[in-house]
């Protein structure tokens, strides 16, 4: 039912979203900066919401007949990482120099030594919420002292550049069936995938995941499954257990069976979410993360 009513409401959008641009275009007698905002805010609502919606029944298509061939690795497998800024990896931005000074003055002297420090000064430092913008600055995330997973995880992307270690993410579309443990009454409102970045640093001239930061996954498999609910989070549980997209590790860490598609690697998650979009489109993530970025994880 919920899902039905998500999908009359897109239809809807869609509709006020022509609605302007007629209107702007042939009825309208305003002043013609009027007509031409009026119009590009209906155009920007339709492009938007036929985006999210053509994005919806793909993935509604692949549910539906199990296709397996729909988990596929993109050919970008051997895309090299970067150091330098971006507008989302902003580390030159002096909020985010003063974490990494702290995170230089507490790490143990190895690279892996510094992205462990990182990790766990922002774990201490940013609370955890469920904010939906992919796009906001980690300068912003610190400002706010609160991020998702994914704004976290940039925030530990841009401290590790601006202490010269490179990184760069790897795309997967997540089921949103992953979330059904966390979010057990949103159900119907969870989208059918999630796109994720999920990033990896180049230390000692190769890459490691952020999955294996703390230890190899034979070793951190050890310590139980990660369940996707209580207060642990993907951001969290890279400290304590698995966290096993390609199904290398036991069957209780092996999370492979939600991803409905590998991307492959991008330089930063800028081009990835420029290439691949945000998981929600504009119009549904701005209200979503209204309330979401205040939602304690």
């Amino acid at each position: 039912m919920g899902r039905a009513l998500a999908w009359v409401g897109t239809w809807l959008g869609l509709i006020s979203g022509l609605s302007l641009m007629h209107i702007a275009a042939f009825e309208s007698r305003d002043p013609l900066a009027w007509r031409l905002l009026l119009f590009a805010i209906g155009a920007l609502l339709f492009a938007h919401l036929l985006r999210g919606t053509i994005r919806e029944w793909l993935a509604w298509r692949r549910y539906r007949s199990g296709d397996s061939s729909a988990k596929h690795v993109s050919r970008r497998a051997t895309v090299e990482g970067e150091l330098r800024a971006t507008p989302i990896l902003d580390w030159k931005h002096p909020r985010v120099l003063g974490l990494v000074a702290e995170v230089q003055d507490g790490s143990g002297g190895t690279d892996r030594d510094l992205l462990v420090t990182a990790h766990r000064l922002i774990t201490a430092r940013v609370r955890p919420v469920y904010a939906m913008n992919e796009k906001q600055p980690v300068s912003r995330t610190l400002l706010l002292e609160r991020g998702s997973c994914s704004q976290r995880l940039a925030l530990m992307e841009a401290v590790a550049r601006a202490c010269g270690i490179a990184s760069r993410v790897r795309g997967l579309l997540v089921d949103g069936r992953f979330w059904y443990t966390r979010f057990p009454r949103l159900r119907p409102f969870i989208p059918h995938q999630v796109m994720l970045a999920w990033p990896e640093f180049q230390l000692d001239s190769r890459w490691v995941s952020v999955s294996e930061l703390y230890g190899d996954l034979d070793t951190l498999q050890k310590a139980g499954r990660f369940a996707n609910d209580g207060g642990e989070t993907l951001f969290d549980a890279v400290a304590r257990t698995a966290v096993d997209w390609d199904g290398l590790t036991c069957s209780s860490c092996d999370l492979s069976g939600y991803v409905l598609a590998d991307l492959g690697y991008f330089s930063c998650r800028d081009v990835l979410f420029r290439t691949h979009g945000q998981t929600l489109c504009l119009p549904v993530r701005i209200p979503a993360d209204i309330i979401m970025s205040r939602w304690a994880a």
